[in-house]
């Protein structure tokens, strides 16, 4: 499981998001850096459990961290307008993010085929 692409991509992520929204301004650091860290986390949590369960608990999770990346990459579009992000280092994580939303979309669809 720890070697499926979406968990290597997903780790990738997290490590390089952490360290950038330590560098937010004070300001910005307990609120909108605790929520892109806590809302990465909660992503990451939501597919190691799909990945531990089977079935329609399995399908829930899939579901549910599709939102929870929903949420990620409104996040991180206001970090990008408030100026917390770079508009480099923006595109950057929006790349990687874009590839782990391609790799659960695939996930998802395998889950919907087996359980049809």
């Amino acid at each position: 499981m720890k070697e499926s692409p979406i968990f290597v991509c997903t780790h990738d992520l997290l490590l390089w998001l952490i360290p950038q929204t330590l560098k937010f301004p004070r300001s910005h650091r307990f609120i909108l850096a605790k929520r892109v860290q806590e809302t990465a986390l909660d992503f990451q949590e939501n597919l190691l459990e799909a990945g531990l369960c089977k079935g329609k608990i399995r399908f829930e999770r899939l579901a549910q961290s599709d939102v929870t990346l929903a949420k990620l990459r409104f996040h991180l579009r206001l970090c990008k307008e408030l100026q917390l992000l770079s508009l480099g280092q923006y595109e950057h994580i929006i790349r990687i993010i874009a590839e782990v939303g391609r790799l659960l979309s695939g996930w998802r669809k395998s889950e919907e085929g087996s359980a049809g």
